[in-house]
């Protein structure tokens, strides 16, 4: 499977963001096992989902405080990557 997605540290933080589809972050039981299924590549860290609506403004789904912070962050100013995992 390959996701996209950024690790960021902020103010001592180290967190995961992975890209999902809407239908992921809109039902509490799919974001939580999906959050279950990446967890081994993004260990000992929040992971955060986040997707998009169609006019592109972004949904988090993940710990509070981070979420509080990435929506003050612009989503061209997250270094993505491509995340291979299998």
């Amino acid at each position: 499977m390959v996701v996209h997605g950024a690790v960021i540290i902020e103010q001592g933080v180290t967190f995961a963001i992975v890209v999902v589809k809407p239908e992921v972050t809109q039902y509490t039981v799919r974001a939580t096992r999906f959050r279950q299924a990446i967890r081994p590549y993004f260990p000992n860290m929040p992971i955060i989902l986040m997707s998009q609506d169609k006019e592109g403004k972004p949904h988090y789904y993940g710990r509070k405080d981070v979420v509080e912070f990435l929506r003050e962050i612009p989503l061209d100013r997250i270094p993505w990557k491509t995340y291979h995992i299998y």
